[in-house]
């Protein structure tokens, strides 16, 4: 009895395993497995070892996108820090909060490249942003978001955050749900105000929450494409050149695939470092709210 069910549930298993092998575990060591070959498709491949791997250090647009993406996952503490508020907010018990909740939701669901387009319209020097703030004295000349090296990495990383906000409150908001409300109504009788039951109580209980959706936001940051593709192109001056994009622009744009893999394997390296330091950070109580 007991391997039969152990059978049916393999057999329930099986179709994710076989999507995770294909299109997960065997890109992972095919990928790998390619950063030790020159290869352009029209040539065979030529197996060189590292070399490619030594050739990142000399290589300046490595160092580039390196930097941007590091400075991306800035937007990873900002937008965990937005969706608990939000989630805070839409938790309240309102009139008409679900279409509120609905509403905070739609840019998750919004096609990338519509927000792409939408906000390069918005931030256009004659777009919609400048104009309000022109109009309201904020500014007294438009403002080239994308197109200023100063500013175009921090206005596509405002269009991450604005676009993930509904995505993480909903993690967050099934993180407060799943918190019993005796913990908060004990704080109360013991004489705790809001602030307090909120940073003693609810956040360091949201713990669990706050590590998945912030390992999962920082994976993003690190592997952010389709923003840089849509509004920048990865300029001006590279200044939005992520890794993601130089693998791209490496394996289409310039036929470098053995070298697009080894860009992969030194990203997937960083985002494991990256992800394991969140893990210990918050499993062992690094972030404490005492």
């Amino acid at each position: 009895m007991a391997v039969r069910r152990t059978l049916i549930a393999y057999l329930f298993l099986f179709p994710a395993l076989l999507l995770l092998g294909v299109f997960t575990f065997y890109p992972v060591v095919f990928g790998t497995a390619l950063s030790l070959f020159e290869y352009d498709v029209i040539s065979p491949p030529r197996y060189v070892g590292v070399s490619q791997f030594r050739a990142l250090w000399t290589d300046r647009y490595f160092w580039i996108a390196l930097e941007n993406s590091l400075k991306y996952l800035l937007v990873v503490p900002v937008l965990q820090f937005c969706s608990i508020v939000l989630a805070l907010w839409v938790r309240r018990p309102l009139r008409g909060i679900g279409w509120f909740r609905a509403a905070y939701y739609v840019p998750v669901v919004t096609s990338i490249v519509v927000v792409g387009l939408l906000w390069r319209w918005l931030l256009d020097e004659s777009g919609l942003v400048n104009y309000a703030l022109l109009k309201l004295g904020v500014i007294h000349a438009p403002v080239h978001w994308l197109t200023n090296p100063a500013f175009a990495l921090y206005a596509v990383m405002f269009v991450t955050l604005w676009k993930g906000l509904g995505y993480y409150m909903v993690i967050y908001l099934a993180g407060l749900e799943a918190i019993p409300a005796t913990y908060e109504e004990a704080a109360a009788i013991d004489g705790a105000g809001p602030t307090t039951r909120l940073l003693r109580v609810t956040i360091p209980l949201l713990r669990p929450s706050i590590l998945l959706a912030g390992t999962l936001s920082a994976i993003s940051a690190l592997r952010v494409f389709e923003e840089m593709y849509v509004m920048t192109g990865g300029g001006p001056v590279y200044s939005t050149y992520t890794m993601f994009y130089y693998m791209f622009d490496q394996a289409f744009g310039s036929l470098h695939l053995g070298y697009a893999a080894a860009l992969g394997v030194v990203l997937a390296a960083v985002t494991v470092v990256l992800a394991v330091a969140n893990f210990r950070l918050l499993r062992q109580g690094g972030l404490t709210y005492y």
